[in-house]
């Protein structure tokens, strides 16, 4: 049925992939359509290839769009890897004119956690769940009973003993940049999730990103009492969940 039929897209800083979705049964029903994210990413180029994207699918009704940002109320708090100039901007707004359709926009991280609330890892969990992705920094989202508090900047706490902040301490490009095994990298992640586990006392960590493929390679580092899960969805998370936000907010 249209009605359960949403257009997911996922702003990136190196590229801007959408599909149509699902939201009913958390399943992309179309590949995947992704195009470079423009260089420099301004509000207006980066606008543009958002247009790009909703014709390809030939879309007229509602969008959900991750973005790297704080966002509130659609206006960008933040600029994470795009131009600084999207900072005050009315991102939703601007999408929505564009696109000539209804557009609600969210943090990334957020949006991948919804679709793991919903459809994966997180689905069915009551309490407290916090999802983290391991990539360039370090994202979050968490939920109490599969309600989202939005725009949580968990990499970004401070490891006192560590004199530093989370995402510098215990990201993947932390790993990279300093040529850790991974066995010594999950040692550090293991600080984190402990100093988080600490201050909300979580039922489940949900782990995602990119360096959560290679979870079998770390896990034996992290001993922490809270259980945890790798994310089910993968890189079809932001597109999913963001889709599910835009149904949830669009009457």
């Amino acid at each position: 049925m249209k009605e359960q039929i949403v257009l997911g897209i996922d702003v990136g800083g190196t590229g801007i992939k959408g599909a149509l979705v699902d939201i009913k049964k958390g399943k992309m029903i179309t590949e995947r359509f992704r195009l470079e994210t423009p260089q420099p990413s301004t509000p207006t180029n980066l606008a543009a290839t958002f247009k790009k994207v909703v014709e390809h699918f030939e879309w007229k009704g509602k969008i959900g769009a991750g973005f790297p940002a704080v966002m509130k109320k659609g206006v960008a708090q933040t600029a994470s890897n795009i131009h600084k100039d999207w900072i005050g901007t009315n991102a939703a707004a601007l999408f929505s004119k564009v696109s000539n359709c209804p557009v609600v926009v969210l943090n990334d991280a957020d949006a991948a956690g919804m679709a793991e609330i919903a459809f994966g890892g997180g689905k069915g969990v009551a309490g407290t769940v916090i999802l983290i992705t391991i990539g360039t920094g370090l994202g979050s989202a968490i939920f109490l009973d599969g309600n989202l508090l939005t725009n949580t900047e968990f990499g970004h706490i401070y490891l006192k003993g560590h004199n530093q902040v989370a995402e510098k301490y215990a990201s993947n490009t932390a790993r990279k940049e300093e040529e850790l095994s991974w066995g010594d990298w999950g040692n550090r992640f293991e600080d984190y999730l402990h100093h988080l586990e600490f201050i909300f006392n979580p039922d489940l960590f949900i782990i995602g990103g990119g360096a959560s493929k290679k979870f079998d390679k770390f896990q034996d580092s992290i001993r922490i009492k809270t259980p945890i899960k790798t994310a089910e969805l993968l890189n079809e998370a932001g597109i999913i969940g963001a889709a599910v936000r835009a149904e949830k907010l669009l009457k």
